[in-house]
């Protein structure tokens, strides 16, 4: 054992009240690079926000039948504008890959509390959301909430209350589990369970990435596509950050910060990915790629980028024979 020891040790200096990781001398060295060249991205003038969380997704986010059907109830064209404006496309973390994603012509109901939107100036919305769930009903041999209660029980299962949803009088149970609303806050039954106070960043262009992933994998996204939690976005059209996101030097980085789970799986949360240095100065040329690299490019990046944090030859060869 003290042989195995004097072989595999390795110096480190605890200076900080910071948390630490033990790395072998060549896994310091890369770390020391990064931090040297790099700014993390918590002090760059941007800001890290999760997707939306809405509480109920089986009533706010729909598909395009269903938006179509939405805006053919609309009674008047004023209203149908409206609707339109309220529904979004949406992505999901499974539609999200690296350096690209696939719409599933997915749309949100985007009620945010922090938009304060009267559900009266939406009739065909609000008749949606009030019977959003008889076919959840019937396929559970709840005919009867159906034909009576529609109405009632939808409400109840978006109101913001946290309580056991009653109809007729008694708890209803569906496979043996009581029905229950939505958490408790302080938002209307037609709203979004989150206040997403940064509404206005879903109509700017965005970097956004899955929160659970094998590697990291940020994609573009464009002005007015909407982002589900648990995925986070940073509201950006800054390719180089996009690119340095993507290489294998950030992704060395974000797992020395957390721990990886069974599988190779590794959470990319904000609080991670705010620590990432990337520096501020020496970026253009990165600016000149797309946001979507071919493989050429994305070869032409990769060198650029190693160029940018100073590696050595060694380092790079260790980072890119290594398994995550």
């Amino acid at each position: 054992m003290s042989n195995f020891v004097q072989q595999q040790h390795t110096v480190n200096a605890f200076t900080s009240s910071d948390s630490w990781v033990i790395l072998s001398p060549i896994e310091q060295s890369i770390k020391q690079k990064i931090e040297a060249v790099g700014v993390p991205l918590k002090d760059w003038d941007i800001q890290i926000n999760y997707g939306i969380k809405t509480g109920c997704n089986e009533a706010f986010i729909i598909n395009t039948e269903k938006r179509n059907e939405i805006l053919d109830n609309c009674k008047d064209e004023a209203e149908r504008k409206r609707t339109e404006e309220l529904i979004r496309p949406i992505l999901r973390g499974r539609d999200i890959k690296r350096y690209e994603y696939s719409w599933a012509d997915l749309y949100l109901i985007a009620t945010f509390p922090a938009r304060h939107y009267d559900i009266e100036q939406y009739p065909a919305v609000k008749a949606y959301l009030l019977s959003f769930a008889e076919d959840y009903l019937r396929k559970n041999g709840c005919e009867w909430v159906v034909a009576d209660y529609l109405a009632d029980y939808c409400r109840q299962k978006l109101s913001q209350t946290g309580k056991f949803i009653v109809i007729n009088g008694t708890e209803l149970s569906i496979s043996g589990k009581k029905e229950k609303a939505r958490k408790k806050t302080s938002n209307k039954w037609f709203e979004t369970q989150d206040s997403i106070s940064y509404w206005e960043d879903f109509d700017k262009p965005k970097i956004t990435w899955g929160n659970l992933n094998l590697k990291g994998s940020y994609s573009f996204a464009p002005e007015g596509m909407f982002i589900n939690a648990p995925c986070p976005f940073i509201a950006t059209n800054n390719t180089a950050i996009l690119h340095i996101l993507n290489s294998k030097i950030a992704d060395y980085y974000i797992r020395s910060l957390g721990v990886t789970r069974n599988g190779g799986y590794f959470e990319y949360k904000p609080m991670f990915v705010d620590k990432i240095p990337i520096p501020r100065t020496n970026l253009e040329k990165l600016k000149t790629y797309p946001f979507q690299p071919n493989q050429q490019e994305e070869k032409e990046l990769t060198a650029l980028i190693y160029k940018l944090y100073n590696l050595s030859k060694q380092e790079i060869d260790y980072l890119e024979n290594r398994e995550h």
